[in-house]
């Protein structure tokens, strides 16, 4: 893969060429599930103009990436480093791409069982179906714009979705007491949202 002098890796090599994303991206409807990334080590190979905005579309040279099965497929090998950056990456190559906020939204939840034995399953915008349990807890952040709370959940190694704001409305739904806090109990955990007086649906 050729990187230019600046050291941006053009879209077009990885897209359309020999890479080795090339081949994964023919083989989008093959794949099940995430690749294991945590395995890979390849050479950094540059960074390339692909973008993550803050409502968790992809961005290609500034174009929205219509290609579900695109964005699906690069969904499975992304990765977070320990700096906070985000790669594409494939045993042969990793590449730096741009996230505004984090990688996934999540946009549909249910509730399974009942008090303690309660569930709570989250489905993000790329096809992750995910229970909050202590290996994928929810956190909250306060937001920049009208100092809500934003809940988050870890999806699988250092990626994270945020609940759409249709999600924290009816997540109101299941919020429980537990002293001056309230929060979610799911898979035998509590999550804390926010203080009683905080308002986290507005």
């Amino acid at each position: 893969m050729s990187v230019t002098k600046q050291g941006e890796t053009k879209a077009e090599d990885v897209l359309a060429g020999g890479a080795a994303l090339t081949g994964l991206i023919e083989r989008a409807g093959k794949l099940r599930g995430p690749a294991p990334v945590h395995l890979w080590n390849p050479t950094h190979c540059g960074v390339i103009d692909i973008r993550i905005d803050h409502q968790g579309v992809w961005h290609h040279e500034g174009r929205p990436i219509l290609r579900e099965a695109l964005v699906a497929l690069f969904s499975t090998v992304l990765r977070r480093e320990a700096d906070g950056s985000y790669v594409l990456v494939t045993p042969a190559e990793k590449l730096t791409i741009t996230v505004e906020d984090v990688p996934f939204i999540a946009v549909e939840m249910a509730m399974e069982g009942e008090s303690d034995a309660q569930r709570l399953v989250l489905r993000t915008n790329v096809g992750d179906v995910v229970t909050v349990d202590a290996e994928h807890p929810l956190r909250v952040a306060t937001g920049s714009d009208d100092g809500g709370l934003m809940p988050y959940v870890r999806v699988r190694g250092g990626l994270e979705a945020r609940l759409a704001r249709p999600l924290v409305h009816e997540l109101a739904a299941y919020f429980i007491e537990r002293g001056d806090e309230i929060g979610v109990l799911s898979s035998g955990h509590f999550f804390g949202i926010g203080a009683r007086n905080e308002t986290v649906t507005s």
